[in-house]
């Protein structure tokens, strides 16, 4: 049986299936947001995202589908950067539901990333993940290069 996997970039028709994909990430980490969060973000997400347009720093979000059924999400967007000229490109979620892991859609999700960033003029894309996020770094050191930050929050 043949599954046809297509990334694409998320539309308002796909609130639903986009709030049930980050709600089951955001729960992976045992977290979770209000619901304000919930509408602001997908309202940053569906932006005017063109160079000079005055979105163009906010997140941007696509989705992973097969065979008709959304199983995956990445959230990522670009920012100045104080050593580079060019923007570049942070890769804040990524998700792939339990079914989808191991089946190549969080590879597809990154690259498809990786691509869009290229295509922006943003050839650096960085992300971060917790230690004890074993399979996705399995992924990981497979696909990008793991740098020795120790990340700090206040």
């Amino acid at each position: 049986m043949t599954t046809k996997l297509e990334i694409r970039p998320l539309t308002a028709g796909d609130e639903a299936v986009w709030r049930r994909l980050w709600t089951e990430y955001l729960e992976f980490y045992n977290s979770g947001v209000d619901e304000e969060v919930y509408q602001t973000t997908f309202t940053r997400l569906l932006g005017d995202h063109t160079p000079g347009a005055v979105s163009f720093y906010e997140p941007r979000g696509l989705l992973a589908v097969v065979d008709g059924e959304p199983v995956g999400l990445v959230h990522y967007f670009y920012h100045r950067h104080c050593w580079k000229l060019e923007h570049v490109c942070y890769l804040q979620d990524l998700y792939a539901s339990p079914k989808a892991r191991g089946t190549g859609v969080g590879r597809a999700l990154i690259e498809a990333v990786y691509q869009r960033a290229d295509e922006d003029g943003c050839p650096s894309v960085y992300w971060m993940t917790q230690e004890f996020n074993e399979t996705a770094r399995k992924l990981y050191d497979r696909i990008a290069t793991l740098t020795p930050f120790i990340k700090y929050s206040r």
